[in-house]
């Protein structure tokens, strides 16, 4: 036997016990021998045994009602029900409390052998059985982000190879191509994926509301502060923490993150005591860090400890091969979430899909899918692909404000002798027709455009498009619902 599985044994007949420990042991089994059922369950936690021995007949709780609280600590445990008044009811109740098998006293040395090494066996199929499942369900959620392409390949390979290590990774690519997805694959594989992962987005949140989400703040550390609070980094501890677009990060607030790199320990915000975690960092940007290195935006320092691993993830236009197998898992997933059964596309858009350079990336291709799957359609999909597209290079960390051109001033009207008839022939057969409604419908179809190219020209960070379109945060995420834009994001 390669491995010494211990097993349980619950009996009040000490010399039963005695018997059964002996014949375990001489068979290659751990034996452990208890003669009642309160202490057996009291201590199953802490011992965890392979198999049960359970007698039936028992003072205080008898063997059935103890087979039904070892079930609920752990439903898999093979239990072997001994008794020597062993009647068919007895037998039926105890199968449906779970028992693996049931054995009368007096009973045959070879006939109890083989029962014990019949539930063990059992239960490490059961346990490799699960494994597997785990296993299969692990690379299935990860499926669309390594496809068949080469350039994914060697992201897969990359993954494999440092996932299970602690050193920092910079995940750079496009918005949209599936940077935190790495990040999680990263996390689920590291020895660290039965602790937190904990994610914080940089560029959602101003400088001073980002210091105290990521480290925490003394109470009375300015107003409002009525209690003390633990940052993002404390809740990371012994886990993974994942800072999505890092590049926009002040500067004043990178010192900060480079101590917590170098030496484990920072200060919460007005308070004085270092806080020491162990935490795994990764971190992405779509931002060109080098540019912002050069520029005096970023810090060279941070940037070295960054980027010890970079994995660079390839837009979805340099792995075309990869659109066909995205979509059907996209339609797949939102026909099943949304109970709307849609099996293909059609052979006209799917060529258009395998045309399109995809701006957006993987995310822009889901959306677009989960529009199809609710909307039952797909009118409008092909016009929507055919509008020119921006190219989503990697950006410098403060791009150019966009130009907005003014509207052309139309040419003046030649005077003719019935220039005053035709405006109000025209008025007289559109009454129902507003001035101020037209003006109103041509300003919110302005301002859905210029939001929209501003999104689009940031890669949809929010925060920035706000700075760049000059109102405030809340005031775009308001504007962006308002114009029906979040469906397209």
């Amino acid at each position: 036997m390669s491995q010494k599985h211990q097993v349980m044994v619950v009996d009040d007949d000490l010399a039963m016990c005695g018997f059964l420990q002996d014949f375990l042991v001489s068979r290659g089994y751990g034996a452990l021998t208890i003669s009642n059922s309160d202490e057996a369950v009291k201590r199953f936690h802490a011992e965890r045994p392979s198999a049960v021995l359970l007698d039936v007949i028992m003072p205080g709780m008898d063997g059935l009602a103890a087979l039904a609280a070892l079930k609920k600590i752990d439903r898999e445990i093979p239990v072997i029900v001994m008794s020597g008044q062993g009647g068919t009811q007895t037998v039926v109740q105890a199968m449906k409390l779970g028992a693996s098998d049931f054995v009368c006293k007096p009973f045959e040395d070879h006939e109890l052998e083989v029962l014990i090494a019949s539930a063990i066996r059992q239960r490490q199929l059961s346990q490799e059985v699960a494994s597997l499942r785990a296993r299969l369900s692990q690379q299935s959620k990860y499926s669309t982000l390594f496809g068949n392409s080469d350039a994914m390949t060697e992201v897969r390979d990359l993954i494999e190879r440092v996932s299970d290590t602690d050193v920092t990774v910079l995940i750079r690519g496009e918005s949209g191509t599936g940077k935190e997805l790495v990040a999680h694959a990263l996390h689920d594989r590291s020895l660290r994926k039965d602790k937190a992962f904990v994610k914080v987005n940089c560029a959602a949140l101003p400088t001073e509301l980002l210091e105290s989400e990521l480290f925490g703040f003394e109470k009375g550390a300015f107003t409002g502060a009525i209690q003390q609070k633990p940052g993002k980094f404390e809740f990371a501890n012994h886990g993974t923490m994942f800072l999505d677009e890092i590049g926009d990060i002040s500067y004043p607030l990178q010192a900060k993150l480079l101590q917590v790199l170098q030496d484990g320990g920072f200060s919460r915000l007005g308070g004085k005591a270092d806080v020491q975690v162990d935490v795994r960092l990764i971190a992405a940007t779509n931002r060109d860090l080098e540019t912002a290195v050069a520029s005096g935006q970023f810090r060279e320092d941070l940037y070295f400890r960054l980027n010890v691993v970079t994995i660079n993830l390839p837009p979805l236009r340099d792995r075309r091969e990869e659109i066909p197998i995205l979509t059907q898992h996209f339609l797949d997933k939102y026909s099943a979430q949304y109970n709307k059964p849609l099996t293909a596309i059609s052979g006209e858009l799917s060529n258009q899909f395998l045309n399109y350079d995809w701006p957006g990336n993987v995310r822009q291709l889901e959306n677009l899918i989960k529009r199809i799957v609710v909307l039952g359609t797909e009118a409008g999909i092909s016009r929507e692909l055919l509008q020119p597209v921006v190219n989503l290079s990697p950006r410098p960390l403060s791009p150019p404000p966009i130009a907005v051109p003014a509207p052309p001033v139309p040419p003046p009207t030649p005077a003719r002798v019935n220039s005053r008839a035709e405006p109000v022939a025209a008025a007289a057969g559109a009454v129902s027709v507003s001035l101020k409604d037209i003006a109103r419908s041509a300003a919110r179809e302005a301002e859905r455009e210029l939001i929209l190219r501003m999104l689009t020209r940031t890669r949809w960070n929010r925060k920035e498009a706000a700075e760049h379109l000059g109102i405030s945060y809340k005031a775009l995420l308001y504007k962006i619902k308002e114009n029906g834009l979040d469906t397209a994001s």
